[in-house]
């Protein structure tokens, strides 16, 4: 059955590319995507929350969260074209999505770092 959260084909070709790099690329992209959480959910501006939403979705994509890359995708598509309700459910959504994949990056790193 294939993971609708994380692609761990990427996860694989990833940790192959960048060796040691990898746990501080893990470090980044969780670093990165809270601090891009906590931005979606101060604003109510479309402008900013579709550009923090490529942002994230661009960062999501490359480190294979299929899913999240997908939710930001529609934020940073519809963000002006959404009510209020909408614009909250979504990054309500987007951050459900983000504390789904969290503990799979965290084991990622653990593992990476005894190996």
């Amino acid at each position: 059955m294939r993971d609708i959260h994380v692609d761990h084909e990427a996860l694989g070709v990833l940790r192959e590319v960048m060796e040691d790099g990898y746990p501080d690329l893990l470090d980044t992209f969780l670093a990165d995507s809270e601090i891009r959480l906590q931005e979606l959910q101060k604003t109510a501006d479309a402008k900013v929350l579709s550009e923090v939403a490529h942002s994230l979705k661009g960062s999501a994509s490359n480190m294979g969260a299929i899913r999240l890359t997908e939710l930001c995708q529609e934020l940073e598509s519809y963000a002006k074209d959404k009510s209020p309700a909408e614009i909250v459910k979504l990054v309500a959504d987007i951050s459900s999505e983000f504390d789904q994949v969290r503990p799979v990056y965290e084991d990622e790193r653990q593992h990476a770092l005894i190996h």
